[in-house]
């Protein structure tokens, strides 16, 4: 495994080391020990989630606020993401600013996105399969959202609006103003 710091501060892509021959591959997709050797973060992760999505399907741009607020590690299983997140911490260097990357079956990087990051991800192959690990549980009332095309984050889906398959929460989430300003 490696690990490259993104350009957004405490934001890391987990790059896992990949063992191929003629029956297939085999990785570990999490290690403990070795992540808080790599990042100097010692994670404990007490849920895992997943999600099926189709082509054009855009969740996000999500995240849980306060003390319940959630870091993960995420990563697809089968086929491809535009992965995004946002830092949405006030005080660090890289408020306000995004990082995008895609994540696939493929090169099976993962994303360790911290606490106060806003995230989404767009399906860009014919169907994703998307897991997630987080360090704090899912809480209903700490659940939070910017609209995905907000114009003072600017994110660049490189993707026709159009054809977005977007819940209708996701369509009526908050600009980034109203929720921060």
């Amino acid at each position: 495994m490696t690990v490259e710091e993104t350009p957004l501060k405490d934001c890391f892509l987990v790059k896992p080391t990949i063992f191929r021959d003629h029956r297939g591959i085999f990785l570990e997709t999490y290690h403990r020990k070795k992540f808080a050797e790599l990042t100097h973060i010692d994670a404990e992760f007490v849920q895992d989630n997943q999600s099926v999505s189709k082509y054009g399907v855009l969740r996000g741009m999500h995240y849980q606020k306060g003390e319940y607020a959630q870091t993960k590690l995420v990563r697809v299983i089968y086929g491809k993401v535009l992965d995004v997140v946002v830092d949405l911490r006030p005080d660090s260097p890289t408020f306000k600013k995004s990082y995008s990357v895609i994540l696939d079956d493929e090169n099976l990087y993962q994303l360790y996105i911290p606490k106060g990051f806003a995230h989404g991800f767009l399906t860009l192959s014919e169907k994703s399969v998307f897991a997630y690990k987080c360090d704090d549980y899912y809480t209903p009332g700490s659940e939070a959202g910017i609209i995905y095309n907000d114009p003072d984050l600017n994110i660049d889906w490189d993707f026709p609006e159009k054809n977005l398959i977007l819940s209708e929460k996701d369509k009526s989430q908050p600009t980034f103003q109203e929720s921060f300003e």
